[in-house]
C-alpha cells in the first residue's frame, strides 16, 4: 500500500463532486502545518480559573483514591466493632477474616466501580449544562458522600461508608472527564498542555495530601478517621465558592451552545474577554468561528459514530491506548510494592512508610516540571521518552525483585537498585504519560465527538483501574509472585510500538488543524511520516 502524507491526499483522485471540499481541506491542512498560533501567556484570571477547577475535581479524585490505603487496619476494625455492637449488648459474634476482606476489597473497588459509571456519563453532563456547569453541579453531590462517609462511624453502618464510596467514585469520574474538557477549551493554544498537566498535578498533590493525613501521627487514628474521610468537604467548598465566578468554557457556548455573544463578551464572567484579560481576542474567535463553519457541514454527531465513522476510529483508537498505557503501566502496582521493597532495603515499618510519601512527593514535583516541558518538547516526545523510561526500570525492579525474593541472592546493592528503579520509574510516569492521556483526547477530536471520546476514555481508564486493583494483588499472592511485574514490562513494549507509530504531535496546533489529521478517508497515520511531523513542529 502506497504510504501517504500525513496532511496530504493520495494524487490521481479526481471526483467533480468533491473538487471543492477537498481544495478547502487542502488549504486548511497547508495551514495546520506551517500556522503558529499566537503565543499567550498566562493571566490572572485564567490562573483563578484552572485553581477553581481542579481544587475541587482533579484534587478530590486523588484524595479519595488514596484516603483509606494509610488508615486501612483501623477501618477494618470499624467493621468488626459496627458488626459486634449490632448485636446487642454483651455480644461476643464478631465478623469471620474472610467476611471482613470481602467488605474491604468492596469498599477499594467500589471507587472504581463508580468511575466507571461517572465516566461514562460524563460527556453527557458535560453538553447538558456546560463544563463549569458539570462540574458544579457534581460536587453538590460530593457533599453527601462526604456526609455519608464521615456519618458512618458514628451511626455504626459500614454501609453507608462503601455507599459513600461508590457515590464518590461516581463524582470522580464526572470530574476526571469534565475538568480536562473544561481546561483544554478555556486555556489558548499555547497553554494548552500546560494546563492540562494540572489535572494530573492536583490528582497527584490529592495522593499525597491523602497519604500525610492517613498516618497515625495525623489522622489515621481511631477517633479522627472519620474526619480524614470527610475533610473533603474543603475542597468542595473551595470550589463551589470560587469557580461560579469562573467563566463557562467559551468553545461550548460558541459550538454546542451556539451563542457567539457570549462566548466573546456576554454578561462577565461568560466572556473569553476576561480570561485573556485583553480585547484583541480574534483570533481565538476565528478559530472557533472555522470549527463551527466545518461543524455546521457535517452531519449531526450521534454517540455510535465514535465506533461507525472511521474518521472518529483513529482518534479513539489512540485515546483509549493511551489511558491503557497509564493504568497498564504498572504505577498502581509499584507504588502498591513499594513500602515492602523500602523494608527489603533495611527500613523499618515506620520509615518504609514514610519513603513511599516521600516518592509520592517526586511524582508531584516531576508532574510539575512536565508542565513547563509540555507546550516545548510536546506531547509524543514526553510520552515516548516517559513510556521507554517505564519500560527500562519496570525491567530493572522486575529483574531486581527476582533475585532478592526468588533466588535468594544477597548482594548488598541489589535491595538499592529497587529503590532507585522505584523512584525513576514514578519521575518517567509523571514525566508524561500521567498526565497526557488525560487532556490529549480533548485536543484530538473536534468539538461535536469531544465529549461523547472523553466519556469512552475515561470510562476506559477506570475499568483498567479497577482491573489492575484486582488481578494484581492475585498475581502477586497467589499466582507468579515476584515475576507479577512482567506482564507490565511486555505490555509496555506494545503501548510503546504503538505509540511511536500511530500518536501524532499536538503541540502549537489548534483543535482545527489536529482535526485535520484524521478527517480525510485517505489521510492514513504512518510511522514516518508522523515523525517528520514532529520535526516540523514549531
Amino acid at each position: 500500500m502506497e504510504k501517504q502524507p500525513l496532511l496530504g491526499f493520495r494524487r490521481g483522485i479526481h471526483n467533480s463532486e468533491n473538487t471543492e471540499e477537498k481544495q478547502t481541506l487542502i488549504t486548511g491542512a497547508h495551514d495546520a502545518d506551517v500556522t503558529v498560533a499566537t503565543e499567550r501567556h498566562y493571566t490572572k484570571n485564567l490562573a483563578f480559573a484552572i485553581a477553581a477547577c481542579v481544587c475541587g475535581s482533579s484534587f478530590m479524585l486523588g484524595y479519595n483514591t488514596g484516603v483509606v490505603n494509610t488508615p486501612a487496619t483501623i477501618i477494618k476494625d470499624f467493621y468488626n466493632a459496627s458488626y459486634n455492637k449490632r448485636q446487642g449488648t454483651n455480644s461476643s459474634k464478631y465478623l469471620s477474616t474472610i467476611s471482613i476482606s470481602v467488605l474491604w476489597a468492596t469498599t477499594v473497588s467500589v471507587f472504581a466501580l463508580g468511575g466507571m459509571i461517572g465516566g461514562l456519563s460524563a460527556g453527557y453532563w458535560c453538553n447538558k449544562y456546560g463544563r463549569k456547569g458539570a462540574l458544579l453541579r457534581n460536587n453538590l453531590l460530593h457533599l453527601i458522600s462526604a456526609a455519608l462517609m464521615y456519618y458512618s462511624n458514628f451511626l455504626n453502618s459500614y454501609e453507608m461508608l462503601i455507599a459513600g464510596r461508590l457515590l464518590v467514585g461516581i463524582c470522580a469520574g464526572i470530574n476526571s472527564g469534565a475538568a480536562p474538557l473544561y481546561l483544554m477549551e478555556i486555556a489558548p493554544t499555547s497553554l494548552r498542555g500546560f494546563a492540562g498537566v494540572f489535572n494530573q498535578l492536583a490528582i497527584n498533590i490529592g495522593i499525597l495530601v491523602s497519604q500525610i493525613l492517613g498516618l497515625d501521627s495525623v489522622m489515621g487514628t481511631k477517633d479522627l478517621w472519620p474526619y480524614d474521610l470527610g475533610a473533603t468537604v474543603v475542597p468542595i467548598v473551595i470550589m463551589l465558592c470560587s469557580l461560579p465566578w469562573c467563566p463557562e468554557s467559551p468553545r461550548f457556548l460558541m459550538l454546542t451552545a451556539m451563542d457567539e455573544n457570549k462566548a466573546e463578551k456576554g454578561q462577565k464572567p461568560n466572556t473569553l474577554i476576561w480570561l485573556r484579560e485583553t480585547e484583541d481576542v480574534g483570533e481565538d474567535m476565528d478559530e472557533m468561528k472555522r470549527e463551527a463553519e466545518t461543524q455546521r457541514m457535517m452531519p449531526e454527531f450521534a454517540f455510535m459514530d465514535l465506533f461507525r465513522n472511521k474518521f472518529f476510529r483513529e482518534p479513539l483508537t489512540i485515546s483509549v491506548v493511551l489511558q491503557l498505557t497509564q493504568q497498564f503501566s504498572g504505577i498502581n502496582a509499584v507504588i502498591y510494592y513499594s513500602t515492602e521493597i523500602f523494608k527489603t532495603a533495611g527500613l523499618s515499618a515506620h520509615w518504609a512508610e514514610y519513603a513511599t510519601i516521600a516518592t509520592g512527593g517526586v511524582n508531584v514535583v516531576m508532574t510539575l516540571v512536565s508542565a513547563f516541558l509540555m507546550d516545548r518538547v510536546g506531547r509524543r516526545t514526553l510520552l515516548l521518552v516517559g513510556v521507554g523510561g517505564l519500560l527500562i526500570f519496570s525491567a530493572i525492579l522486575a529483574l531486581s525483585l527476582i533475585l532478592i525474593k526468588e533466588l535468594n541472592i544477597t548482594v548488598v546493592w541489589l535491595p538499592y537498585l529497587a529503590i532507585v528503579s522505584v523512584i525513576c520509574y514514578i519521575i518517567a510516569f509523571a514525566s508524561g504519560p500521567g498526565s497526557i492521556p488525560w487532556f490529549m483526547v480533548a485536543e484530538i477530536f473536534s468539538q461535536g465527538p469531544r465529549s461523547a471520546a472523553v466519556s469512552v476514555s475515561t470510562m476506559v481508564n477506570w475499568f483498567s483501574n479497577f482491573t489492575v486493583g484486582l488481578v494484581f494483588p492475585l498475581l502477586n499472592e497467589l499466582a507468579i509472585h515476584q515475576y507479577s511485574f512482567l506482564p507490565f514490562v511486555a505490555l509496555l513494549i506494545i503501548f510503546l510500538n504503538f505509540i511511536y507509530r500511530r500518536v501524532p504531535e499536538t503541540k502549537g496546533k489548534t483543535f482545527e488543524q489536529i482535526s485535520l489529521l484524521f478527517r480525510r478517508p485517505d489521510m492514513m497515520v504512518y510511522e514516518s511520516i508522523i515523525q517528520q511531523d514532529s520535526i516540523n513542529t514549531p
